[in-house]
Formats: structure tokens, sequence, C-alpha cells
């Protein structure tokens, strides 16, 4: 969205005919209404406006559920938001510090924000873009003066009006569409500017999960967050906002239960053993935080493979923080045997999972040619120099 579309859209007859045309899911569902307002005389701003945001509005109800329906985004705005379920758990740590007023720098759409002020914080949202920051100040206005929203850089953002800080540095190319990521020194703000911030001040520093963890700030808790199976992202805490004695953290997500495995830093690794009647894939949320080997202990399990993110035990536990397989018997690794190991087994519906072999599994799905009524999990790995296929039954 453009500042033309949005002028257009930010008035009260724009905002009616957004709330009127509701969501739109096809690419033909867009034309045809692009076609009708079009029709109606609307002008090619409002009606790029409104149909570009019905379509956001629906993409956008994975991370705002409901909420969407009322807010304005741009397309990179939206893929780079925090879901509102992981904002307010943010937005908890700053309540619970006893912090009254924050700083998000580098507001974006408002997502954070709306999980700080939410939990009753005054907040100071600032981003560098001017069509973001309008929809910022769109997102967040039914918070009235508890919320204020600034057009500026966060390096010119005065701090010490506030309590404490959450980050979010662009990470990619300016703009409202199609971005591309750039280097640590290209980010807005750059890193160094938001470690060094975060060393005068509480923060909460939002990074992608892949990080260089030899870049993490010594002294702060380090914690990756997953949701539903993808690990999403990970925030750097210091100050009064980091736990006492915690530097690593891994929390877990699956629908509406949240599970957190924490340690004083990285767990070392359980000994390899021999194949189980169990094999558990950590989440990787734990796997980005090294505890594999305190989700090990906890199985009663034992790593697979050097350097294989595969458990196995044969204690029947799971929990929260992995994936468990019950394992049928080993398969052969070819694919031809495979296959006709699998059709003799009747097996028509195949989870295919892999680690440390190079496989595609589209792919093979497709040189497997299954057809049958049963269902099971392949589990493609290697010990040492050989491969290992296992046929398995998912527990959790």
């Amino acid at each position: 969205m453009d500042l033309a579309e949005l002028t257009a859209l930010l008035t009260p007859d724009g905002l009616r005919l957004l709330d009127a045309t509701g969501g739109i899911r096809t690419t033909s569902d867009a034309a045809a209404a692009v076609s009708r307002l079009r029709a109606a005389g609307h002008s090619p701003d409002l009606v790029s406006a409104v149909v570009g945001q019905a379509r956001l509005r629906v993409k956008a109800q994975a991370k705002f559920g409901d909420f969407a329906d009322r807010m304005l985004f741009t397309r990179a705005g939206l893929e780079q938001a925090t879901r509102l379920s992981v904002a307010a758990r943010h937005a908890g740590r700053y309540r619970d510090a006893g912090f009254a007023r924050v700083a998000d720098l580098g507001c974006g759409i408002g997502g954070d924000a709306l999980g700080l002020a939410a939990l009753g914080i005054e907040v100071d949202a600032v981003d560098a873009d001017e069509v973001t920051a309008a929809i910022a100040a769109y997102n967040l206005a039914p918070f009235g003066e508890q919320v204020h929203v600034h057009h500026g850089t966060a390096e010119a953002f005065d701090t010490s009006t506030v309590d404490a800080v959450w980050l979010d540095p662009a990470r990619r190319t300016a703009g409202h569409t199609e971005t591309t990521r750039v280097g640590a020194g290209e980010w807005s703000p750059p890193l160094d500017w938001v470690f060094d911030l975060a060393t005068r001040l509480p923060a909460g520093i939002k990074l992608g999960p892949a990080f260089d963890r030899t870049e993490l700030p010594e002294h702060a808790e380090a914690q990756w967050i997953s949701v539903d199976g993808a690990t999403i992202e990970l925030v750097v805490w210091t100050g009064a906002l980091a736990r006492d004695g915690i530097r690593r953290a891994a929390l877990v997500t699956r629908g509406q239960t949240t599970h957190e495995l924490t340690a004083a830093s990285d767990a070392a690794d359980e000994p390899v053993r021999e194949l189980g009647e169990f094999v558990h894939e950590p989440d990787g949320a734990v796997i980005r935080a090294r505890l594999i080997g305190d989700a090990a202990r906890q199985l009663e399990a034992g790593m697979l493979a050097p350097g294989i993110a595969y458990l196995t035990g044969d204690a029947a536990v799971t929990s929260p923080f992995v994936s468990t397989f019950r394992v049928r018997e080993r398969l052969p690794s070819d694919v031809k045997a495979l296959a006709k190991a699998l059709r003799e087994r009747d097996i028509g519906t195949l989870e295919i999972k892999k680690r440390g072999v190079d496989v595609d599994p589209a792919v093979l799905r497709t040189k497997l040619k299954l057809k049958g009524a049963a269902s099971a999990t392949l589990l493609m790995t290697r010990v040492g120099s050989k491969r290992l296929t296992l046929l398995a039954d998912r527990v959790n």
C-alpha cells in the first residue's frame, strides 16, 4: 500500500467500504471485487486499497484472530508481525517487571504494541516508514492516549522517557510488498546500536530463530519460540526482563497449551545408544536452544547418532518438547526396495521425516507411488556412514 492508497482508504467512506467488502480469499474473488467496485465509481486508489486490505485481513487471521477484521496491514508488515498470542506473552514480562511505559522501536503495524497496551502499559510506538506508522496509529487508536505513535527512527527517539524497550529490527529491505533479507550491518536500527541500547535499558529484542549464537550478548537470556511446530523467533531479554539463572529457553506452544524448557546454559547431550522402541524428534525451539540433552533426560532416552537431532529409548513416555514415534521395523533405504516394502504393508498415507540425509520428501513420495489403506511415518536418518530407514507410528 502506498501513501495515495492509504489516504483514499482512511476516510469514513473508505473504511465503511472496506468493512462492507468483507474478506477476499482468492485471486478470482479479488478480480471480481475490483470490477464491481470500479463499476460503482470508486477511484483506482481506493479500489486497490480496499481489495488489498480485504485479502490481507483474511491472511492476518492466523496471527491476529478476530482482531484482524478491524486492523490495517501492509504485506511486509503482516509477514514480519508477531502473533498476537505471542506478543501478549512478551508483554507479560514487562507488566510483571513493573514497567509502566515502554517504547516499541520499530513497531511495524503495531502487533507488539497491541500486546503491551492490552495489559495497561503506556506505549511509545515508533516506525521509520510513514505509511507503516500511519497504519500502526490506526490499529492502536482504540487505546487512545495510552499509546503514542511516532513517525521517526529508533535512534532518534528519546529513550529517557521510558522504563524499557522492545526492539524488532527490520531485517529486510524497505518496502510494503516484496522485500529481501539484508545483513545485520544493514538492519534498521543496526544490530550494534540495538545491543548497546540493551545494556542501558531493559530490553526485549526480536530476532530470527537462526540468528548466529556467537553474536548473543553474554549475560542475556535467549528464548527460542515455536508455535504448532514452526520455530518462529528468538527473543533476547536483558536487564530486569531476563530471568535469574536462565540463559537458554525453549518456549513451545501447541494449540492452546504452552510449555517451556529452561536452563542456565546449553545442555550437554546424552550419550548415543542403540535404537530403542521409540524415536523422539525434539521441537525446533529445543534444538535451537541446544537443550536436546535436557529433553532426553526427561524421556530416559539417548542420542540415536552423533550430531543428529533424534533421540531414542524404550520408555513409553513423551513430552511437549518432542514428537514421539513408536518404531515398527527397519526398512530398506533403496527406493525400489522401500516402495515394494510399503506396498506389501498396504501403506498409502505416509508422513516422511528426515534428518542428516540428502532426501527431498516430496520427490521421494512421487517415486514411492503410494497406494493402500494404511498410514504410517517414515523416519530417515543416518548412523555413522549408514542410512537408517524406520517405519513408525506417531504417538504425539
